[in-house]
């Protein structure tokens, strides 16, 4: 498991390289949900997403391997973003392995950052290219399942932390869990009352149907943020939730949308569906919540594209007139 001073070490180890974001408290929120709201815009982070932190924070730790021999991911979202972006600003030769299904404006992005790009047919296409690069003598990253990439997502904790030491309460979406790992890794170590909440789509409930079995479970998301869209956890995040996890959220992706939209109305802000998912998950767990209580939102990244944002918009709008 990934401790306290790990995630320390790789603050320092990416400082130089990543955004400290900022937090800032939500009147109107807090009005709504009967709370003292915080947010955290890690969405400020470069590549536009926490993925930078623990992305850098691997490709460093691999070291001459990286720099001499190049690196390899698959990915269709974010992940790829923060590749693209973290080789380019270290020099390191990227290629990302990404399936045709991929937003356009992440693989476009992607490409601009600097690395290579290769569509393939689906994942497990894609998966299976980037076996064939590391045969060939590349360096593999994970977007989510690699400790040096859960310590760096820990970072984020340790900033809420600085930013908000009464918190008593805070809510992260879960793809593959990497996110959420090293958030509890780090505010369990360090402030093991708070209550550490997830939040997943109803229809890409990974976390949710692996901890009601007991064990890891594979499934075919169909939610439509891809960014929390893996079909599988790790095996960290899992026993991480099972032991430290408040509860569990699930939310529909209409439910995504209205948080989506109420961020854009009354905050001025246009996150991602997967990061707007920690205000759905708080509209549901407000009668749990005390007048007292300091709730963080994570909110941990904004790539959904002006195209995808206006397109939600319209489905939430067309369901509010066949209502």
């Amino acid at each position: 498991m990934v401790t306290l001073k790990d995630i320390q070490a790789a603050a320092a180890n990416v400082a130089q390289y990543t955004i400290r974001t900022p937090q800032r408290k939500s009147p109107q929120l807090s009005a709504r949900l009967g709370a003292n709201v915080e947010l955290k815009l890690e969405m400020g982070q470069h590549s536009g997403s926490f993925k930078a932190r623990g992305c850098f924070h691997q490709m460093l730790a691999l070291g001459d391997d990286a720099f001499g021999k190049g690196v390899v991911a698959v990915s269709g979202g974010n992940f790829a973003r923060a590749v693209g972006y973290c080789s380019g600003v270290l020099g390191i030769d990227a290629v990302v392995c990404m399936p045709n299904n991929a937003p356009q404006a992440s693989i476009d992005a992607t490409r601009d950052y600097g690395a290579t790009v290769e569509l393939l047919p689906d994942a497990v296409a894609a998966f299976a290219r980037a076996d064939e690069w590391v045969a060939q003598g590349r360096v593999s990253l994970h977007p989510f399942d690699n400790a040096d990439q859960v310590a760096g997502n820990g970072i984020v904790a340790l900033e809420i932390m600085e930013d908000c030491p009464g918190m008593t309460d805070i809510i992260v979406s879960i793809g593959g869990g990497g996110l959420i790992a090293g958030i509890i890794s780090a505010i369990k170590a360090a402030k093991p009352a708070v209550r550490v909440w997830g939040v997943e789509p109803e229809l890409a409930p990974t976390m949710h149907l692996s901890l009601a079995a007991g064990e890891l479970v594979d499934i075919t998301p169909a939610s439509l943020t891809k960014t929390l869209g893996a079909p599988f956890v790790s095996q960290t995040a899992f026993e991480l939730c099972r032991q430290h996890l408040e509860d569990l959220i699930l939310v529909s992706d209409l439910d995504l949308i209205r948080a989506q939209q109420t961020f854009i109305q009354y905050e001025g802000i246009a996150p991602e569906l997967a990061a707007a998912s920690t205000l759905a998950a708080a509209e549901k767990i407000k009668s749990r919540l005390a007048p007292d209580d300091q709730l963080v939102l994570l909110i941990c990244g904004c790539n959904d594209s002006p195209g995808d944002i206006a397109r939600f918009a319209a489905l939430l709008s067309a369901s509010a007139d066949q209502a």
